[in-house]
């Protein structure tokens, strides 16, 4: 393929250039932070991303097969910005690449808030359930998050437009979909709303939980509302493909969650196997180590329980352990003092490395480290909770890990043997 030729050239003759233009994204000086330590580190065998970039070579050169990548956290995650960079940085490296938007959730009808990257609406009365919650009353799955309706009224709406979309966003499209969910109790089920104005029933696939649909046209917005009688309908989580080739990344994220909190989600390996992820970034821990009860050996065996969950469903999986942002605790109003867990979190994301095989990209040290935070804050960069980022914090960040990211990936393209 001569547009994959001209890519492989560039990337091997001239490291983060492509077509004229620069693959490493430009950062902006923080004298705080050190951006020097910007780099994915592998602790023992690195076959498995030696097989996701391999995959990433047939979607990105030759236009071939699907490289799909999942990014699991808390909040950082749920507010999609960090992701959506992540995520567009990795679509412009070559036009018509976009292999499907993966799983979404229909997050206003659970009350809380929609990635930045698409908008969901909703009608009707909605339940929400959460994975944050120890005694769970509905099963979950992969989203961690679940809404349960009886009104026969309700309907969801996923839109694939960006909040305050850029010409950096690209335009999503889909034309099949599953609805992930189940009825309880009555003769309930979804049903997708076309823009004439039929429905479209789908069909029950039992081991996957879900309904299934192949749409009349390519389209990057859907309706999904409510038919049948009785009992209730739950929805889990909506899955948008195309048939396209190409990379995709999903965000999983639920405000709040810990490690435990993707435990507890009875159906995360069935719906594993939908997103069918080559790489999964694992960016949950911030929670965890908020807590006077934390210790870093009951840390490191919980997530070895959920990388076991993960691997069950692809043994082959290239993982990436992504350690704690330096935070703050609230002791009281308008007074933080920072969490010193995070050196306790930062060592237990090397062991797990170690332990488990994978990338390791230390975020804390490449922000500057403990007590880092309260300078990205005074730089505008970190809200006032001492935590969280803000768009132009979040959006560094994820052009940090893209360049760390596209360095791995040029290694990987130096050490293939390419035909004549």
């Amino acid at each position: 393929m001569k547009i994959g030729r001209i890519l492989i050239l560039a990337l091997l003759a001239f490291p983060f250039v492509l077509s004229g233009q620069t693959v490493r994204k430009e950062l902006p000086e923080l004298e705080f932070a050190r951006f020097d330590l910007n780099k994915i580190i592998f602790l023992g065998d690195s076959s498995a991303f030696e097989k996701a970039f391999s995959k990433m070579d047939a979607a990105l050169l030759s236009g071939s097969g699907n490289f799909r990548i999942m990014h699991i956290g808390g909040s950082h995650v749920q507010g999609g910005t960090l992701t959506r960079r992540f995520r567009n940085n990795l679509l412009a490296l070559g036009d018509g690449i976009d292999g499907g938007r993966g799983m979404v959730f229909p997050f206003t009808a659970a009350k809380t808030n929609t990635p930045s990257s698409y908008r969901s609406r909703y009608e009707g009365e909605w339940e929400a359930t959460k994975n944050i919650k120890r005694d769970l009353p509905r099963r979950l799955g992969l989203t961690g998050m679940a809404v349960t309706t009886s009104d026969s009224t309700a309907s969801v709406k996923i839109v694939l437009k960006a909040r305050n979309a850029t010409s950096a966003d690209p335009d999503f499209w889909f034309d099949r979909m599953d609805i992930l969910g189940y009825a309880s109790g009555g003769e309930r089920f979804p049903v997708v709303v076309l823009e004439t104005g039929d429905t479209l029933r789908g069909t029950r696939v039992e081991e996957r939980s879900c309904w299934s649909y192949l749409l009349p046209e390519p389209m990057d917005s859907v309706k999904v509302a409510v038919a049948g009688k009785g009992g209730e309908l739950t929805l889990t989580g909506i899955y948008l493909d195309n048939p396209s080739p190409g990379i995709s990344v999903t965000g999983i994220g639920v405000n709040g969650a810990a490690v435990p909190s993707y435990l507890r989600c009875e159906d995360l390996e069935r719906d594993l196997r939908m997103v069918n992820p080559d790489l999964v970034i694992f960016a949950i821990g911030i929670n965890d180590a908020t807590g006077k009860d934390f210790t870093q050996e009951d840390f490191i065996a919980k997530y070895k329980t959920l990388v076991a969950r993960v691997r069950s469903v692809n043994p082959d999986c290239a993982l990436l352990f992504v350690t704690n942002n330096d935070s703050y605790k609230r002791v009281r109003r308008r007074v933080y003092a920072v969490n010193r867990n995070g050196l306790e979190v930062q060592e237990a994301f090397f062991r797990l490395c170690q332990d488990c095989g994978g990338g390791y990209w230390d975020l804390f040290g490449i922000m500057g480290g403990l007590e880092s935070m309260k300078k990205w804050e005074e730089a505008g960069l970190a809200r006032r909770d001492k935590i969280h980022f803000t768009d132009e914090g979040y959006t560094i960040i994820g052009d940090l890990l893209f360049n760390a990211f596209m360095a791995k990936y040029i290694e990987h393209l130096r050490r293939r043997t390419w035909p004549v």
